[in-house]
């Protein structure tokens, strides 16, 4: 597989059912991180801002996953739960049936960026 040089070009090769809740991720992350960049890292799409990864995010075969800082997923981890979501240490993951709130998606866009401020 070639590497996919944009987010454009990521989300139009996801699966199909995914390409929805990847666009939305996508818009979020614009909306939360307005000065950030757009960045393809590893393969995944991502922002970055001053050369520190903020967010990213990815398609699977059956679901999506927005990877951020370990301190946002920790900030975060009841609105998580609330939203009966797996986190890791650095990802939350969600699928179609089970979307990823657009609130959540900001707050741990912004808290992540908080945490690459230092």
């Amino acid at each position: 597989m070639t590497e996919l040089l944009d987010h454009d070009a990521y989300i139009a090769a996801a699966p199909e059912a995914l390409r929805p809740q990847l666009a939305v991720v996508r818009y979020r992350l614009k909306q939360a991180l307005p000065d950030a960049e757009e960045v393809m890292q590893y393969g995944m799409p991502g922002f970055s801002s001053g050369g520190m990864m903020i967010a990213g995010y990815g398609a699977f075969s059956k679901q999506c996953g927005l990877y951020v800082s370990k301190g946002a997923i920790n900030a975060h981890a009841d609105d998580i739960a609330a939203a009966e979501l797996k986190a890791s240490k650095t990802g939350v993951t969600f699928s179609p049936t089970k979307p990823i709130p657009d609130e959540l998606i900001t707050a741990l866009a912004l808290a992540s960026r908080k945490d690459a401020a230092g």
